[in-house]
């Protein structure tokens, strides 16, 4: 896949996983108000207009949402002036327009980016980031990220956080209604009650292998792409080698935002196995700097 055809591919999966994200929690809730005895095209009907301000919210505010999450703050060039001057360079040389420049005051080492479109968008970097990168390594990080930008990622995997964290909430609300309800045995099909605990417990598993499948390809993309624009790959190689070292746990980081950075800040790199790599947010670093150091 090249570059041209991973941005259109992008932006028709965003309004692709948008869709059916409201018919899927359209169905659940259907299949979760049969289970309860309640109204259940009712409760449908209302479930498809909450899914689908959702839908727009998660288009036009993740980037606000994640953020917030993070506790990151807007600087001016002043505060960190290399790191502005890599950004605006590398954006001139991307055909970019200059995203919003965020810091994470935090000493774990990682960088993000988000938004919903390149005149949309956010790069965000942590301080301990910047303070253990060279100019080299620092402009193969931000490289990267500008890659998430231009190749729409960052529209696709903000969508997709919401969503699924909406999945979840859902899948966690019926559960916790069936656990003290004290008459769910005497409303509600048995059949349906059966089939919602088992989407209950399978839905937001599987919309998180899906999110985390998604996220691992675009970070492969993101480093050829990065790659591209530099024309240096020992900066990100060498970059993703400081951060394979470091194991300073994140202040701000949270399971919700992890696929986002430009490495897992929960990575557990002594636990290595096909179940624990299903929920990897990232491809492994050593494969990461090993096909950089092939190119």
């Amino acid at each position: 896949m090249n570059i041209y055809s991973a941005i259109s591919s992008n932006k028709y999966k965003t309004w692709i996983i948008m869709v059916l994200f409201v018919l899927i929690i359209t169905t659940l809730v259907y299949v979760f108000s049969k289970a309860m005895g309640f109204s259940s095209l009712g409760l449908a009907g209302f479930a498809l207009i909450i899914a689908g301000f959702t839908s727009i919210g998660s288009y036009y505010f993740s980037d606000k949402l994640v953020l917030a999450t993070t506790g990151a703050k807007q600087i001016r060039k002043q505060d960190y002036p290399e790191y502005f001057r890599i950004v605006e360079n590398l954006c001139i040389g991307a055909g970019l327009p200059a995203p919003k420049i965020y810091v994470i005051n935090d000493p774990s080492p990682n960088a993000f980016a988000t938004g919903r479109d390149p005149k949309h968008a956010v790069v965000c970097a942590t301080t301990g980031l910047l303070s253990i990168m060279s100019e080299s390594e620092l402009e193969g990080v931000i490289a990267h990220e500008l890659s998430h930008i231009k190749n729409y990622d960052i529209r696709l995997m903000g969508v997709v956080a919401v969503l699924v964290g909406f999945v979840a909430i859902l899948s966690d609300i019926f559960i916790r209604m069936t656990f003290y309800s004290d008459d769910r045995d005497s409303k509600g099909n048995q059949i349906f009650l059966i089939l919602a605990i088992f989407f209950a417990i399978i839905s937001p598993i599987a919309a998180t292998l899906i999110q985390l499948a998604i996220s691992r390809k675009r970070e492969f993309l993101a480093d050829a792409s990065g790659v591209l624009l530099t024309r240096y790959p020992e900066g990100l190689a060498s970059a993703l080698e400081k951060l394979a070292r470091d194991h300073t746990a994140p202040k701000t980081a949270s399971n919700a935002t992890a696929h986002l950075f430009i490495e897992n800040p929960f990575d557990n790199k002594k636990v290595k196995n096909f179940f624990t790599s299903l929920f990897n947010t990232h491809p492994p670093l050593e494969e990461r700097i090993k096909i950089l150091r092939s190119m």
